[in-house]
């Protein structure tokens, strides 16, 4: 199943107003970096973003990627809690979504009613500049259920898709075949689950991404004592905050970590 807010071609973001030139010298110095508010309560500018959750029924572990053209995309996007399940929040972020869809969860509420509750109950403090109606959200169980939410002020192309045991989901993109390909690519690809993750980032990617570019890239996958140390759910926690090519340099860091890791089955 695909959503997508193609029928929607309504931009969430305000027009310009004229500004004093101070403010506009601001503005000119804060365009250059990405995802930075500009001044006061001027929206930020669009960001483009894929994500990817999926889960591991072999192993019992959850967990997610992300790449954006923003800077240190792994800080607000992904969240996920070893036996409960992850959640991707994205587009017009509001980043308690990923803390609620945990709590909800982890009280049994299924993916789907879970992405309902919080959406209906988000009271959209900022509808003109930051409206509800653009949000993107995905949310796993650790049963590998599944559930997207992609608002029809989200920014296009932007849509989700859902394959078996994993959800993929992006804004701003060349087109659907970003999250297509993605889905595609976990459900394909064979080994650890960060693997398969990785191989749906890098499909999206050479199925057009993120017409903005790319900047960052993120993981996240836990399971229970799943870590390194003891009582550790975190199996890989991993983030790119700047890079040219932050897929490959992941790649890197996921491939470094898979020589360190040892072999482990759901107990």
């Amino acid at each position: 199943m695909t959503s997508s807010n193609a029928p929607h071609p309504m931009h969430p973001f305000r027009s310009p107003r004229r500004a004093p030139l101070w403010i506009m010298l601001a503005c000119l110095v804060g365009a250059g970096l990405p995802g930075h508010p500009l001044i006061g309560q001027t929206p930020w500018p669009p960001v483009a973003t894929f994500s990817i959750l999926g889960f591991d029924p072999a192993t019992g572990e959850v967990g997610g990627a992300v790449q954006s053209r923003v800077f240190s995309v792994g800080n607000g996007v992904l969240w996920a809690e070893a036996g409960v399940g992850a959640a991707a929040t994205q587009a017009i972020v509001d980043v308690s979504y990923g803390p609620q869809a945990l709590t909800l969860l982890r009280q049994g509420m299924r993916p789907a009613d879970v992405v309902r509750q919080i959406w209906e109950r988000d009271p959209d403090p900022r509808p003109a500049d930051w409206t509800k109606q653009g949000r993107q959200f995905a949310v796993i169980d650790a049963q590998g259920n599944v559930a997207a939410f992609t608002g029809p002020k989200a920014t296009e192309w932007a849509g989700d898709k859902q394959g078996k045991f994993c959800t993929a989901q992006g804004n701003i993109l060349a087109s659907e075949e970003v999250v297509s390909a993605m889905v595609r690519a976990f459900e394909n690809t064979e080994g650890h689950l960060s693997l398969r993750l990785l191989a749906a980032l890098e499909a999206g990617q050479q199925a057009g991404g993120d017409k903005r570019g790319m900047q960052s890239a993120a993981m996240l996958i836990v399971r229970k004592d799943g870590g390194v140390w003891l009582h550790n759910d975190v199996v890989l926690r991993l983030q790119v905050d700047d890079h040219p090519e932050p897929i490959r340099e992941l790649r890197r860091l996921v491939e470094k970590a898979a020589t360190q890791r040892r072999p482990r089955s759901r107990e």
